[in-house]
């Protein structure tokens, strides 16, 4: 069973590149310990303050290999003093049936 988690958020128009770097952080987290059965990836929308995070784990039902990382706590620590609207999360336990870029 996959997880596939999204995730989105609009930031005040001030935290926004600090939000983004401490996204950035993350993933060179995950370009140093390449956790693997993993997908993730982060979009920002056309008015630069909103964004969206998509992850997905191939492997098991958690979110573990992004959440505990130490880059994420510090992203996850601050964020509702940088958003206007807040994290809302859409979790789904999926069976993949067939894909596309995602191995």
């Amino acid at each position: 069973m996959a997880r596939v988690t999204m995730v989105r958020y609009t930031t005040k128009p001030e935290h926004s590149a600090e939000n983004e770097a401490l996204s950035r952080a993350v993933f060179s987290e995950l370009h140093e310990k390449r956790p693997g059965g993993i997908a993730y990836g982060l979009f920002k929308e056309p008015d630069g303050v909103s964004f969206v995070h998509v992850f997905i784990n191939l492997t098991e039902d958690s979110s573990d290999a992004v959440t505990e990382l130490p880059s994420f706590k510090a992203f996850e620590k601050s964020i509702g003093e940088r958003c206007t609207t807040p994290p809302t999360p859409m979790r789904a336990s999926v069976d993949l049936i067939d894909s596309y870029g995602l191995n």
